[in-house]
This record gives C-alpha cells, sequence and structure tokens, in this order.
C-alpha cells in the first residue's frame, strides 16, 4: 500500500453566502457532518438533521459556539416517516425564510449474502437510503418550484456502479439514488432547480469502521490510488462545488469523487 501523506484542509471562500441549506444525517461523523460545517464555512445558514436526536444537539451546540446560534438550527427527522420530512423542510422554511441547498446525505448500509438476505434487511435499507431520498427529494423540489430554484445534491456510492459482495440492497438502492437523480434534475429545470449527487468510494468516518470489518477497509483502502480512504470533508468539498454556483451548468450529473476507476 502505498504511504501518501493526507491533504490540507481547505479554507472557506464564501461560496454559499446567503444560502439557506437543509443537510440529513449531520449528527457530527461522517459525510453529513463535514458537510454542514463546510457550508457554514461557506457563508450558508444551515438546518441539521438525523435520526439520532443526542449525537445531533451535541454536534449543533458544537457548531453553533464557532459560527454563531443563528447560522445553525437542528431537528430530528426520521426520513422514512413523511410527517417528520414535512415538518424537516417545513421548519427550514420557518426559520430562514427559503431554501437553497438540499443535502440528501441520510443512508443506511449492511453486510449480507443475498442468498441469506432477508425481506426486513433489504427493506430496511431500500426505505432509508433510497425512499429517504425520494421524500426528501420531493419536498424540496415542491418548495423550491415555488420559490423560483435552488439545489439538490443526493448522496450516492460508486457500490451503484461497481460489484461488491454482500451490498446488493446497497449497492441497488445507490443505483436507484442516481436514476432518481437523473429524473428529478430533467423535470425541475423548467423551474431552476439543479439535482446532481456525488458517488464516494471510501470516506472513514467513526460510524463505517464499527459497521465494517479490519480486514474488508483495508482491503477497500488497498484500491485506492493515493492509498487512503477520503476525508469527509473531501467529499464535502465537492457537494460544496455542486451547491454553488460554480456549478451553474451541471444537472443530473453524478459526480464520482474516487481514486479509482468507477
Amino acid at each position: 500500500m502505498k504511504n501518501v501523506e493526507g491533504p490540507s484542509y481547505v479554507p472557506g471562500h464564501a461560496l454559499l453566502a446567503g444560502r439557506t441549506a437543509v443537510v440529513t444525517a449531520a449528527a457530527g461523523a461522517g459525510i453529513g457532518g463535514a458537510t454542514a460545517r463546510r457550508f457554514l464555512e461557506e457563508g450558508a445558514r444551515v438546518l441539521i438533521s438525523d435520526a439520532h436526536t443526542r449525537r445531533l444537539k451535541a454536534y449543533q451546540a458544537e457548531l453553533a459556539e464557532e459560527f454563531g446560534a443563528a447560522a445553525v438550527c437542528a431537528l430530528p427527522c426520521d426520513v422514512t416517516d413523511e410527517t417528520q420530512v414535512t415538518a424537516l423542510f417545513d421548519t427550514a422554511v420557518r426559520e430562514h425564510g427559503r431554501l437553497d441547498v438540499v443535502v440528501n446525505n441520510a443512508g443506511l448500509g449492511g453486510t449480507a449474502p443475498l442468498a441469506d438476505m432477508t425481506d426486513e434487511q433489504w427493506t430496511r435499507v431500500l426505505d432509508v437510503t433510497l425512499n429517504g431520498t425520494f421524500r426528501c427529494t420531493r419536498a424540496a423540489l415542491r418548495r423550491m418550484r415555488d420559490s423560483g430554484g435552488g439545489v439538490v445534491v443526493n448522496n450516492a456510492s460508486v457500490v451503484g456502479w461497481r460489484a461488491q459482495a454482500g451490498q446488493a440492497h446497497y449497492a441497488a438502492a445507490k443505483a436507484a439514488v442516481m436514476a432518481l437523480t437523473r429524473c428529478a434534475a430533467i423535470e425541475a429545470a423548467a423551474y431552476g432547480v439543479r439535482v446532481n449527487a456525488v458517488s464516494p468510494s471510501l470516506a472513514m468516518h467513526p460510524h463505517l469502521v464499527k459497521v465494517t470489518t479490519p480486514e474488508l477497509l483495508e482491503e477497500l483502502t488497498a484500491r485506492e490510488a493515493f492509498g487512503r480512504y477520503a476525508e469527509p470533508w473531501e467529499v464535502a468539498n465537492v457537494i460544496v462545488f455542486l451547491a454553488s454556483g460554480y456549478s451553474s451548468y451541471m444537472t443530473g450529473e453524478v459526480v464520482a469523487v474516487s481514486s479509482q476507476h468507477a
């Protein structure tokens, strides 16, 4: 494995100044938490959400201390519950006056051979990862259509393109998120909304470590050209790009955030 020094953190450049954003599954760890922080560093006001209430409140307090209480608010939300999704987006508009950016980061993984996978395992992953993205995208488009524009960024995965044993439910869900992104983009273009997705390969965070064996992590890391996993903020940087005016002519695209071929 290559021994490659990690990257330097990229400072903010006010790319999202004056924007308001919702980021799901943003309770501190992982890509969602990193995205919320990067958005704040870029000047946005952010509503963070997660199904883990305690971690969500702790992360809100941390961000509020750093960026100011007016810049970040939080609301627990289970994306499998339509009532909670509606409340989340109504709160975003009520607290910030409008909705400019939505990052659909909520997803659920797991490992199970297809021959032994239960209906409950399959359905649970699909309901969080695909149906949750559908519910939040639908809620975002309804509000952005009425306000005259906005941006949606979905979190997919290279597993949606590339086979991996034990990941049939997760891969199917992420491939469907890519298709949902493309179809939503065509429909939303008529009212000035862009819809894109990121497709990370391997971004390390504490929760991934808990559900992945050391052997698999070593194997996945060895596949990366840089010989290391991505930091969550490296994926968040690409989400910032897709949310900003720098990607104004991009919609319906799935951008691989990977140091290997998809």
